[in-house]
């Protein structure tokens, strides 16, 4: 079955999606997020089966009896590929190919595919490369099922179990040089993406003095069409998962006196492969280091309470789970059922709803940002020097200036002021700052 494994793409193929729920979970797995995934590999879903399981068997996950169904399933819909909701260990992969004869995939392997296709900069396409590898690195033991041809006479015996002799030699030989191979490739890899990591963090290092948000949220829920509504930053926007991988940062004034960072980010999904997380950790950099995050949310989607705690489960991945963050409710133009709506504002009383792809909402959401960002206003009487026009540039532009009051030398600003900016003030050395009122 090794010419099943010499492509693992699915486009333009006739797929059939299996889920395997365990009866311990309850529930049931409805294939809808399967089946988006597949048509945005590009394939032609032709059938679905799903299986209730006690325990997983270790040979083929399923059991023999729905094996043999879904190899007679393919046959009959003429499928080019069976993908499983479900990760699936090399040796469970290489048996089912033997009984369905046909190419099989797991989740991450159908993800990892759609990420390699996404990926457009080089930085994106060294990271999908990178969790490539890693992912196929374990496997390879399995997926050189030629080996299999070259087994000697010896039977159980330490030589006729490795092959026999004269016959043991090259295959072992091949399969630790392509070891040697996808490892020198995966350490040429991290010292590339490893400079890349140390280029993002010099211009993250430049941003200090700016506040930053980055958007979050599970794929297509409508953060890339949010950016562009409140920037210029063009990105691509497509109704399917995954549409961009690349991180965009743009200058975003929400309010008078109040300029931010506002940063993109590639969606998150459920179960996302651990070597995604890993590779794509510069670009995930914007949402550890950023001082909000909007948590954008999809309330049009019928898995939406699911897909906020796979959000809540990557971001606590990366170390970002205590991070202040604003639950942003998006879609709403678009909601036909109004219940879930209420039930997730009364689970979110916080929430901001909006629609990003008409502008409804967007005021509040600027009001509330605008008050994150300032943390709070201060009353301060401000004195400096005259000639330290800075520190008068400084409140008109962040604050709101009340009064002010010239004498001998000094100017004396009473002034609101965010608590955030206080800092930032305290920098440009004034000669006293007094709290009148917090």
């Amino acid at each position: 079955m090794e010419e099943l494994r010499q492509t693992l793409r699915v486009r333009k193929e006739r797929a059939i999606l299996v889920a395997a729920v365990l009866h311990s979970r309850g529930g049931r797995d409805d294939l809808a997020e399967l089946t988006a995934l597949a048509e945005s590999a590009g394939a032609v879903v032709v059938d679905r089966l799903q299986q209730r399981i006690r325990t997983i068997h270790p040979a083929r996950y399923i059991g023999k009896g729905k094996a043999d169904q879904l190899a007679g399933r393919a046959r009959r819909f003429k499928a080019d590929v069976v993908i499983f909701d479900n990760d699936l260990s090399p040796a469970q992969i290489r048996e089912l190919e033997k009984i369905v004869e046909v190419k099989v995939l797991d989740r991450s392997e159908l993800i990892l595919d759609i990420f390699a296709t996404r990926a457009k900069t080089k930085q994106a396409r060294l990271q999908v490369e990178l969790a490539q590898l890693e992912y196929t690195y374990p496997r390879l033991t399995r997926m050189w099922s030629h080996l299999d041809s070259v087994a000697g006479a010896g039977g159980a015996t330490a030589a006729g179990a490795v092959g026999g002799i004269g016959t043991r030699g090259p295959g072992e030989q091949q399969l630790e040089i392509d070891r040697r191979l996808v490892n020198k490739r995966i350490t040429e890899l991290k010292r590339q993406l490893g400079s890349i990591d140390k280029r993002k963090i010099r211009e993250i290092d430049r941003r200090k003095g700016m506040f930053k948000i980055c958007l979050v949220g599970y794929t297509n829920a409508g953060k890339s069409t949010l950016l562009n509504t409140l920037t210029d930053a063009a990105v691509l926007v497509e109704d399917r998962l995954f549409a961009t991988l690349d991180t965009r940062t743009k200058k975003w004034t929400p309010a008078s006196g109040v300029e931010v960072l506002l940063s993109d980010t590639v969606g998150f999904v459920k179960k996302l492969p651990h070597q995604l997380v890993a590779s794509f950790k510069a670009t995930l950099e914007e949402a550890v280091n950023a001082d909000l995050l909007l948590h954008i949310i999809d309330v049009s989607n019928t898995e939406v309470t699911s897909q906020i705690e796979s959000v809540k489960e990557v971001l606590a991945e990366i170390g970002c789970g205590e991070k202040p963050t604003l639950e942003v409710f998006n879609k709403i133009d678009v909601v036909r059922k109004i219940g879930r709506l209420e039930m997730l504002q009364t689970l979110f009383p916080d929430a901001l709803s909006l629609s990003a792809r008409t502008g409804f909402g967007l005021e509040q959401l600027c009001e509330a940002v605008s008050a994150k960002y300032r943390g709070g206003e201060l009353l301060l009487q401000v004195r400096s020097s005259q000639s330290n026009g800075k520190v008068q540039s400084f409140l008109r532009a962040y604050g709101r200036v009340l009064k002010e009051r010239y004498c001998d030398g000094s100017v004396l600003i009473d002034a609101k002021l965010g608590r955030n900016q206080l800092p930032e003030l305290k920098r440009l050395h004034p000669e006293t700052i007094e709290i009148v009122e917090a």
